[in-house]
């Protein structure tokens, strides 16, 4: 996750407060997908960011799990093609796992 999205997420977590934001991530790779959720949970695993070490502890899930929640005619024009051609189920995974050890909201 580059500089400026961890400044905006910081910037929105203090205005709004976590527990009332939800990031959705539409990583194409599974480990990309995961390094962004560790950041807006855990901290940023690099240390290069407004969020090196900062817990938000977001609730922080991948479009492809939200799903059944989005308008399904714009998730079908916008998102199911992407669906034939990601390994949806790895970068589920990840996500999860960062979600599941580290949010505080969203589990």
């Amino acid at each position: 996750m580059d500089l400026e999205n961890q400044r905006r997420i910081k910037d929105l977590t203090e205005k709004f407060g976590a527990e009332n934001l939800l990031v959705v991530l539409g990583g194409a790779e599974a480990e990309a997908s995961g390094l962004a959720a560790e950041t807006v949970t855990a901290g940023d695993p690099t240390f290069a960011g407004p969020l090196a070490g900062v817990q938000l502890g977001l609730s922080v899930y991948h479009i492809f799990e939200l799903k059944e929640q989005v308008d399904a005619k714009a998730y079908d024009e916008q998102i199911s093609m992407m669906e034939m051609v990601l390994d949806v189920d790895a970068i589920i995974a990840e996500v999860s796992t960062m979600r599941n050890s580290y949010s505080k909201f969203g589990k």
